[in-house]
Parts: structure tokens; C-alpha cells; sequence
């Protein structure tokens, strides 16, 4: 289907400068995130301009334009210059196509060309940064935007130890911050604090595709071989490049050795512990976690790092650079100013300190310019096309409809289109709905349907369990999101889920109004549907923040979810609800489930008119309770593609009466 939009503002972000020596890509990338958060981008473009563009590698353009979900803009773009062409050219692109696509877009006013006059360009609203200013940093404990620099790591620690659970809070008693666990890893003595980490994973796609920040933390690796440290064996480490071409050039340089050395071996491409996919922790560090409440911390060179992603264990989760994710597990805590406390002790006895292990740009910049080769771009992509022998020997069967497997726990033939008729349905009035969830801020799309790994006493365990599955191949939610049944009682399953009803209590539970029963949300919302009610959600601002996860849509529909009453929605998330029929809907301007006195004990009513055509995009829309309570709010059906979605029950309905009308 063609993306229906309304017409988005552009917001300039010009880049003067240059990075400062020892600043990596990622350190600019957290910084331009909590920038445009602030800002707020949501539901604009972002076009990042000025002479300081033209000083970043393509690979630290796509690290930040690749951010774009999580500081919330549809887009986050470069125009074209020579740097582009220039990576064209080292990708195996030949000089006759990078010709043709410069003649192209120069003559369509599209190339920037800094030997020319810059032109100052007109946008909806203006940002600046000067490179020089970006200082080393990481981003956490919960969410991608809190940035830390690192000189401020350690107090800030402390201080989320301090304050009230929340983004920025853990609320550990101040007798309790300093308490050390000691226990037995594989016969030899370990111990575990507040701040330990216990997981350090090189991932995400575009971090582990940058050439400077892969080899940089190579080279950290190696100079602290040199020197004789080495990771504690407890933590956890992993290098999930994005590219097979990575491994190439970390062979090429000698490097990969180092890593190997410090635990960083190779466990595979593409998605890890970025979105979940961590594995188990040793049961002897699982033990000393659970037994002694210890928040325990994740470092991760991701993009995302929202509650319960990572790992259920780490409370704790911090992006950092591929580099910084090397120091960190080395110094084994993020508990430490690398300023001034060592990172731990050489082979001579000697303090070793950040500033001895960390390269500077022009020595990473060398091994870049050493091993990084066109060559390696041709045979990878090359490769790619002619599959491998396990992939080559899938039987592949001959019909062209595929044949639905009623044992399989992976694939599942979905509902989406049980007792469809050819006409639309029309708009569902929503009458007397209980509220499923009451929630504050900056619910996520892993708080709505996590992509982790399934909870043991989870209703999505239950089922598996019930199917013959082990406990120990339950996989994640990510890997079953082909099977409806693990994904509706996956929805809001997040274990580190904040839901009003159940006053300080974290988890995935929520009270069952009519008889006060605390459930599974899963329970629930089929209790719900099997007595006949429709359910609302409240939520507070950035609903649906985070990626743009089908499932988050998905799943509340398959739960009986009718409407979603927020402060804001994010972009992505808001239009996934309008493909599945759900109504969004947005407190007007200083309002909120709070101000307005809605616990969600209440019954809800949404006066929408019963006949599409009387409906109009971003119209007024009064809702009433049965204690009387009358407000008014935003109807976020932003165009009228989207009222012909919700008009035929989603976008899956709506397309296929449109192929069943065309062939007809």
C-alpha cells in the first residue's frame, strides 16, 4: 500500500566542525538523539546539513539516520555529496554508474558540492551542533535519549541508585549500595555489586557496519592484551556484526585475534542481544542476581535499550560505542569515572587507566584506510545470492499456496481474516468498554510486545509448554512472531511493565475490572472478550515509542483492544493501530487520564458517528463515562486513507476486498 501521510515539517539540523580526537560516531549519535527528543521530531523529517556533513564517513551518517525511531522522526537524512560517491565506489559500484548517479542528481539541484557557494535553505524549525563540542558518552539506564557523559557516569549512577523508580531510578536503600556478592563461577571466585556487568555485546546493525568504531574497539582489545587485561569470565560478551564484510577487514587487519581474546568471539549476523536475543545468563550469575536483588547492567552497542529488552536480568542497560562496550567490560562496572579511577591492573603490576587502552582517531583511521577494501564488499555481496548448504538443502514444496502445519509452535495461520465478508464492516461503535491498562509515559513497543525471551511463568510459556515445546527451546518472542497464539498472550508481557491499577507493582499483570481479580494481561482481556466487553487503553505521553514493531499493533487488536486514549502517540506506532483498526485517540492540550480524574476503573463510551463519511481526520470527539464524567478529545485518524482503513477493519481487510473488487 502507498504510506499516507500528512505532509511532515522539516527540521534543519546543522553540523559545523569536526569531531574531536578519541570521539566516536556513537558518541555523536547519542548526542543528536537527545537533541531532536527534546526538540520533538515526532512525525517530521530531519535533514542534517552544513559544512560539518561533509567531515562524516557514510557509515556515521547511517548510525545516525538509522536513530530516527528513537528520537522519534519519520526520517533522519544526508543529502548527496562525494562522500556518498565515495562509498559507492569502495562497495564495488562501478566509476561509470557513480558518474551516471552524480550527472543525475546534480542536474536535479540534488548534490552538495562544498566547492560551491551553500545555499541557506528555509525550514519548519532550526537545530545546530558543533562537532567539536560531542564528548565521549552512553545512554541509559532505560532509555535511548538519557544521555550520560562519561565524565558524569559515576555520579549519575549513583544517583539513579538514589532516586525513585522511574527512567532515571532504581530506588536501592543507601545501606544496601555498597553490599558485595560473592559467589562460585565454574570453581573459581566471583563477585557481583550494584552497576556490575554482567552482559557486553557488540550489536546492532549499523554500529557493527561503521569500519571506525569496529576496528576501533579492536584496537582496545589489543592494547589491553598488551597490557594484560582481560574481561572477568562471568560477563557475558559478544560480537554481532551487522555485515560479513566486518569480519573480513577485522581479519585483514589482524584484530580479530584480540578480540577473541577478550571473549568477543563471533556468534553470528544480524540481530543479537540488540533485541533480545542475549541467551541465558550462567546459572551461578542468574543466582547471584535474583537472590540478592542486584541491579545488574547490560552494555550494548545498540540503538535500543528499553526496560526488559535486553536481558530480564539487566535492569540496568546502557548504549555505548563498540569501544566503550570493550572498556566497560573490561573494567567490569559501570560503577567507575575513567577519568581518574583505574580500569584495572596490568601484567606489571601497574594500574591501567582508559586513557591507556583507547586509540586515537589517526591510529584508527589507519587500519581503517589498511583493511577496509572494495574487494570485500564484491565477494560478500556475491555470496549472498548463492545462499549457503544447510539454506540450499530446504526442501522447497511445489504448490503456490503455503500448507498450514496445525503442530507447528512457529507458524500459525492467522485470524486476521476469520468470517471476513466482501463488504466493509463499517466504523465499530465502542460502547461501555472497560480499560485493560492505565499507563503513564513513554510505553514502548517492547512494553507492549517484547521481542525477548519468553518468561517462564509467562501465558505464552503455558501454551508452549502445553505443545510439548522445553523449557529450553521456548527461543523469543521474536523468533515466534509467525505464530498469533504466542503473540496475543505476548502482548504486554513485558516484565518491567508499570500499569496504574496495580499501584507500584512492576509486571505484566492488570486487575480485571468488574470482578477486581489481578491477571495476566493476557487473562484478562480474554475474559473480557468471552463476556462480551470491548476494552479501551489510557496511556501518557510517547505512546508506542520505540521500534516499529507489527506486533505492537498486532496484539492489542487480537486482545479485544478497541480504542488507545493517550497524551501523544509516536508516528510509527499510532499508524500500525490505524492498520489494525484500533482508534487513536489524544487528550486535547494540557489533559490527561489524571487532570481529568480517570482511574480506569471507569466504563468508556466513544461517540463516534456510525457512518464514515461522517468522519473527518483529526476531528473533536466526546467520550463519557458511567459516572458521568463527559471529554473531549483528538480523533488521530490524520488522513482520509486512514478512515477508508478503519472503515473495512484495518489495512489486511481493506487490501484484500481491493484485489477481490480488481479482479472481479
Amino acid at each position: 500500500q502507498p504510506m499516507s501521510m500528512v505532509l511532515p515539517g522539516v527540521v534543519g539540523f546543522k553540523l559545523t566542525g569536526k569531531l574531536r580526537n578519541g570521539v566516536t560516531a556513537t558518541d555523536l549519535v547519542l548526542t543528536v538523539t537527545q537533541m531532536l527528543r527534546k526538540h520533538g521530531v515526532v512525525g517530521k523529517f530531519v535533514e542534517f546539513h552544513g559544512e560539518g556533513m561533509g567531515k562524516l564517513s557514510l557509515a556515521d551518517r547511517a548510525t545516525i539516520a538509522n536513530m530516527s525511531p528513537e528520537y522519534g522522526a519519520t526520517m533522519g537524512f544526508f543529502p548527496v555529496d562525494h562522500v556518498t560517491l565515495d562509498y559507492l565506489r569502495l562497495t564495488g559500484r562501478s566509476d561509470e554508474t557513480v558518474s551516471m548517479i552524480e550527472a543525475y542528481l546534480r542536474a536535479n539541484n540534488m548534490f552538495v558540492d562544498y566547492n560551491e557557494p551553500q545555499l541557506e535553505r528555509v525550514y519548519s524549525s532550526y537545530l545546530a551542533l558543533d562537532l567539536d563540542e560531542v564528548e565521549p558518552c552512553i545512554s541509559g539506564p532505560k532509555r535511548p535519549h538519557d544521555r550520560v557523559t562519561l565524565k558524569d557516569m559515576k555520579s549519575d549512577w549513583h544517583a539513579c541508585l538514589d532516586n525513585k523508580v522511574g527512567f532515571k531510578g532504581f530506588a536501592v536503600p543507601k545501606e544496601q549500595q555498597d553490599k558485595v556478592v560473592k559467589f562460585d563461577f565454574n570453581g573459581q571466585p566471583a563477585e557481583l555489586k550494584h552497576g556490575s556487568v554482567v552482559i557486553a555485546a557488540i550489536t546492532s546493525c549499523t554500529n557493527t557496519s561503521n569500519p571506525s568504531v569496529m576496528l576501533g574497539a579492536a584496537l582496545v582489545a589489543k592494547k589491553a592484551c598488551e597490557l594484560g587485561l582481560e574481561v572477568k569470565p562471568w560477563v557475558k560478551t559478544s560480537l554481532a556484526p551487522g555485515s560479513g564484510v566486518v569480519t573480513k577487514y577485522l581479519l585483514k587487519s589482524g584484530l580479530q585475534e584480540y578480540f577473541n581474546k577478550q571473549g568477543f568471539h563471533l556468534v553470528g549476523y544480524g540481530c543479537t542481544t540488540c533485541i533480545g536475543n542475549s541467551g541465558e545468563l550462567h546459572e551461578s550469575v542468574s543466582a547471584a542476581i535474583t537472590e540478592n536483588d542486584v541491579v545488574a547492567a547490560a552494555v550494548l552497542s545498540g540503538n535500543r535499550n528499553f526496560e526488559g529488552r535486553v536481558h530480564p536480568l539487566t535492569r540496568a542497560n546502557y548504549l555505548a560505542s563498540p569501544p566503550l562496550v570493550v572498556a566497560y567490560a573490561l573494567a567490569g562496572t559501570v560503577d567507575i569515572d575513567f577519568e581518574k579511577e583505574p580500569i584495572g591492573v596490568g601484567k606489571d603490576g601497574k594500574e591501567v587507566f582508559f586513557r591507556d587502552i583507547w586509540p586515537t582517531t589517526e591510529e584508527i583511521a589507519e587500519v581503517v584506510q589498511s583493511s577496509v577494501l572494495p574487494d570485500m564488499f564484491k565477494s560478500t555481496y556475491e555470496a549472498i545470492t548463492k545462499g549457503n548448504p544447510m539454506w540450499n538443502e530446504l526442501p522447497v514444496p511445489e504448490a503456490s499456496l503455503y500448507s498450514w502445519d496445525s503442530n507447528s509452535t512457529y507458524i500459525h495461520e492467522p485470524p486476521y481474516f476469520k468470517d471476513m465478508t466482501m463488504s466493509p464492516p463499517g466504523p465499530h461503535a465502542v460502547k461501555n468498554a472497560y480499560c485493560l491498562l492505565n499507563f503513564g509515559d513513554s510505553i514502548t513497543t517492547d512494553h507492549i510486545s517484547p521481542a525477548g525471551s519468553i518468561h517462564r511463568d509467562s501465558p505464552a510459556a503455558k501454551y508452549l509448554l502445553e505443545r510439548g515445546v522445553d523449557r529450553k527451546d521456548f527461543n523469543s518472542y521474536g523468533s515466534r512472531r509467525g505464530n498469533d497464539e504466542v503473540m496475543a498472550r505476548g502482548t504486554f508481557a513485558n516484565i518491567r511493565i508499570v500499569n496504574k491499577f496495580l499501584g507500584g507493582e512492576v509486571g505484566p499483570k492488570t486487575i480485571h475490572v468488574p470482578t477486581g481479580e489481578k491477571l495476566s494481561v493476557f487473562d484478562a482481556a480474554t475474559k473480557y472478550k468471552s463476556e462480551g466487553h470491548d476494552t479501551i487503553i489510557l496511556a501518557g505521553a510517547e505512546y508506542g515509542s520505540g521500534s516499529s514493531r507489527d506486533w505492537a499493533a498486532k496484539g492489542p487488536m487480537l486482545l479485544g483492544v478497541k480504542a488507545v486514549i493517550s497524551k501523544s502517540f509516536e508516528r510509527i506506532h499510532r499508524s500500525n493501530l490505524v492498520g489494525m483498526g484500533i482508534i487513536p485517540l489524544c487528550f486535547k492540550a494540557g489533559e490527561d487520564a489524571d487532570s481529568l480524574g480517570l482511574t480506569g476503573h471507569e466504563r468508556y463510551t466513544i461517540n463516534l458517528p456510525t457512518d464514515v463519511s461522517e468522519i473527518r481526520p483529526g476531528q473533536d470527539v466526546t467520550i463519557t463515562t458511567d459516572n458521568d464524567k463527559s471529554f473531549t478529545c483528538i480523533l488521530r485518524f490524520d488522513t482520509e486513507v486512514e478512515l477508508a482503513y478503519y472503515n473495512h477493519g484495518g489495512i489486511l481487510p481493506y487490501v484484500i476486498r481491493n484485489m477481490a473488487a480488481a479482479q472481479n
